[in-house]
């Protein structure tokens, strides 16, 4: 999940070369946090939320297939 996190984001982007994605494992919760360059923070997000919360839903529609619960952060 961390490599489509991080392969979706590099498209939306203008700096692509300063996304980085971490990844926190936890038992029943893993937490991705999607860190951007300065001034692409509004590219990941998108008008009214709606990229980020279809990121959000392909990534809780993946971890729910694995029975886990994902969250994604999106610093910049």
């Amino acid at each position: 999940m961390k490599e489509f996190i991080e392969f979706i984001a590099k498209y939306l982007v203008d700096k692509p070369d300063q996304v980085n994605v971490s990844e926190v494992v936890g038992e029943k919760t893993t937490v991705y946090e999607l860190r951007v360059g300065d001034g692409d923070l509004g590219k990941v997000i998108g008008r009214k939320g709606q990229t980020a919360k279809s990121i959000r839903t392909l990534l809780t529609a993946g971890a729910a297939k694995r029975g886990k619960r994902a969250v994604l952060e999106i610093l910049e």
